[in-house]
């Protein structure tokens, strides 16, 4: 029984672990989208579980005062327009905001 303790113990230093080869992270990028049509905060609610469903979306929030939703997502995985095409098939005509078109 002391064996097996003493090896539980030694295990994690005869491992070969490298922290600072780890993956690289992914390359993570942020768009604000114009939201027309929303009436209510709950569209709102609408609005960011349609962004959230979408690939590669890593965070949605939606400012319904200012009709902007802001989204963190993966570039290699999706665009501000894929996620302005979202939102306006959830029922909200949505567009990249003027500042982030290019």
């Amino acid at each position: 029984m002391r064996r097996f303790l003493a090896f539980l113990l030694l295990l994690p230093l005869l491992l070969p672990v490298r922290l600072s080869a780890a993956t690289p992270r992914a390359t993570v990028s942020t768009a604000v989208l114009d939201v027309r049509q929303m009436t209510c905060p709950l569209c709102g609610v609408t609005v960011r579980k349609a962004l959230e469903k979408s690939p590669g979306v890593l965070s949605a929030s939606v400012d319904y005062d200012h009709k902007t939703a802001t989204v963190r997502f993966d570039p290699d995985k999706t665009s501000p327009t894929i996620l302005a095409q979202a939102v306006t098939r959830a029922g909200y005509p949505a567009t990249p905001h003027a500042e982030a078109r290019q």
